[in-house]
């Protein structure tokens, strides 16, 4: 059973709307989704990550370490440089995704709720005779992000990760409060999601199950190097790239605005000319309602499924668009 981080104390603010799993314990939405996403599409506001795992990594090995576990390049990491990474299973397959920076003194990971105890343990089973310390800091520490084009600034002292997607801020999770009162206005998870929905972008969990592979939904080049060897699960890595496909591929989906409710994760995708039928070809890992595109989704298909094939998701009539090539 995953442990939930502690309930935001943002959840107290006006309006605020609690998030369905798996971002439980903080705000879906303030009251106004699509004023909340074209804020945020505008660099305005923040919103409360306060939820996600902290997982800290210090010592003077810690990098080379790292570069050994994870699928990134991280050995000559350079201080306030952002990155991401993927640790695999002995067969390639995705176990744990981390959105990470180093100070100089320390490596700063933050991960899917509740995920961190599990990273912790695989972390901890590989330390052998490295000098590193791995510790949770998920309850001391808080995880806010500030969109791009965002002119707020991070109260000192504050470990920043920056992307071109934004900001993420480590703040001490007495510091939330004051930090909304500071940046506001706050923004719900919601907003976040229909806006990585449209930039294409995974997540563990929702774009991937128990068997896949970074290639199937674009993660190659962003979390996975592919000049760097000597982490579990590389050999497939390897063999994907240079001699095969992955046997699905992430899509993006243009979903029927007329429809009353969004198909949940986990509805079947089909071809629309075999109706609701026919044979299942994959499935929705997100939906959303975006400010100006209106309903989307990313899904997982069959590699084979043509690129210009109308969809239906569920009951839903759905266009794709290549994410992943096929």
């Amino acid at each position: 059973m995953l442990r939930q981080s502690p309930a935001s104390p943002l959840l107290s603010l006006p309006g605020a709307v609690p998030a369905e799993a798996p971002d439980e314990g903080v705000a879906a939405h303030y009251g106004d989704l699509f004023r909340e996403q074209r804020a945020l599409a505008d660099g305005s506001g923040f919103v409360d990550l306060s939820h996600r795992g902290v997982v800290t990594v210090t010592g003077p090995e810690r990098l080379s370490w790292l570069h050994l576990l994870l699928t990134q390049h991280v050995s000559d990491l350079p201080p306030g440089q952002a990155t991401e990474a993927l640790i695999l299973s002995a067969h390639g397959h995705i176990e744990h995704a981390v959105s990470l920076v180093d100070d100089g003194e320390t490596t700063w990971m933050h991960t899917e709720p509740g995920m961190q105890e599990a990273l912790i343990a695989y972390l901890e089973s590989m330390k052998f005779f490295y000098r590193v310390e791995v510790a949770d800091r998920t309850g001391g520490i808080a995880v806010v992000h500030l969109p791009a084009g965002s002119i707020a600034e991070a109260p000192e002292h504050t470990v920043v990760r920056e992307t071109p997607h934004g900001r993420d801020l480590f703040l001490p999770r007495t510091g939330l409060e004051a930090f909304a009162d500071a940046n506001g206005p706050a923004i719900g998870v919601l907003a976040l999601e229909a806006l990585r929905v449209e930039a294409h972008r995974p997540r563990l969990g929702l774009e991937t199950d128990h068997r896949t592979i970074p290639h199937e939904v674009g993660w190659i080049g962003s979390a996975v190097h592919l000049q760097k060897g000597c982490y579990r699960g590389q050999e497939t890595v390897a063999r994907v790239h240079n001699l095969g496909k992955p046997p699905r591929r992430l899509v993006f989906l243009h979903l029927d605005g007329s429809e009353v409710h969004l198909p949940p994760h986990g509805t079947p995708i089909r071809l629309a000319a075999d109706g609701e039928e026919g044979r299942q070809l994959g499935f929705v890992t997100t939906s959303a309602r975006h400010h100006e595109l209106g309903p989307i989704a990313l899904a997982l298909v069959k590699r084979n499924v043509p690129v210009d094939a109308p969809l239906m998701a569920g009951g839903t009539a759905a266009a794709q668009e290549v994410v992943v090539e096929p």
